[in-house]
């Protein structure tokens, strides 16, 4: 569960304000929106891959991401989403995903029809200016991963990863400290740093040899900050958090 319990889109609100602090008008206006929420299990398809799209999701609660899949049963996940991201703003105008979207948890995703957000837009031009911000920040963190998977060994895809999600799961309230929810499975983990299982498990056995990080039932704590950040050369700048 999030801190987000008085109104469902109130971490999305927090995400898209980022810099600008939204207005009560606008903020009132996002929270009249009509969502159709849908509730989804771990491994259950959100948005089909080549299928049409007549509406945007939320991510509420859970974990997702976007992936796309190859014939031999194989998928390369290109993007992870937490709660308060709007992992498909593109379909505004792109509204053949070229992607899929998966439930990674059980997970609360709400729905908003694309007339409902072009109106919104056309009300609000602030709203508007933070869709497109949200949709380069995503851009930015395509093109940080890509660079990831091109230059990084696997310490340094995996460490980077982590620290990624920290930072993002701080900008919404959900970490305790250096404590962060990590209900991603290895092979979920694999899939997003192009390593197989087995080379997952055992970068993840070293870092916790190293003193880098431990993992507990669900949760990760990195126990050393600046040192994986380190192994990451992590630069977050791609994130655009302030």
């Amino acid at each position: 569960m999030t801190p987000f319990s008085r109104h469902p889109l109130d971490a999305a609100i927090l995400n898209l304000g980022g810099a600008h602090q939204f207005s009560e008008a606008e903020q009132s206006a996002i929270k009249k929106l009509p969502i159709t929420i849908r509730l989804f299990r771990p491994q259950q398809d959100i948005v089909h891959e080549n299928g049409p799209s007549t509406q945007c999701c939320i991510i509420l609660d859970g974990w997702t991401c976007r992936h796309q899949s190859f014939e031999a049963g194989h998928r390369q996940i290109s993007s992870l989403h937490i709660p308060g991201d709007l992992p498909d703003l593109q379909s505004l105008h792109l509204n053949d995903p070229d992607f899929g979207m998966t439930a990674l948890t059980k997970a609360r995703v709400a729905f908003v029809p694309h007339a409902n957000m072009h109106r919104l837009i056309e009300r609000f031009p602030a709203i508007g200016t933070a869709f497109r911000r949200e949709a380069q920040v995503s851009a930015a963190i395509q093109r940080a991963w890509l660079s990831s998977l091109g230059r990084r060994d696997a310490r340094g895809r995996l460490a980077h990863l982590f620290c990624e999600l920290y930072l993002r799961l701080g900008a919404v309230g959900i970490t305790d400290g250096y404590i962060l929810p990590m209900p991603l499975r290895q092979t979920d983990l694999a899939d997003a740093v192009a390593l197989t299982p087995v080379h997952v498990n055992r970068t993840l056995k070293d870092f916790r040899i190293s003193g880098l990080i431990k993992l507990q039932v669900r949760k990760l704590e990195i126990l050393d900050w600046p040192g994986l950040r380190a192994v990451s050369e992590l630069n977050p700048q791609y994130l655009h958090q302030k």
